[in-house]
């Protein structure tokens, strides 16, 4: 796991302190993407929305993985 936690570190892939509503993946994911956070929350649960039931999985999987930011 940590090597999963090391890569996503390494692409800049974190989770932010400062921009976090619930547990900051969606702001980490719009950080890496070059996106405000509201556009990245908005796309992904539009996203998510394609596939029905994918956020009770997708979502805190990201969680899990994506480390915090220092």
């Amino acid at each position: 796991m940590n090597d999963i936690r090391g890569g996503m570190r390494n692409q800049g892939l974190v989770r932010p302190r400062d921009t976090r509503v619930l547990a900051g993946v969606c702001a980490g994911l719009g950080r890496r993407f070059g996106l405000s956070p509201w556009v990245a929350r908005l796309l992904f649960v539009l996203l998510l929305m394609v596939l029905p039931g994918s956020q009770l999985v997708v979502y805190p999987i990201l969680w899990v993985l994506m480390p915090n930011e220092y």
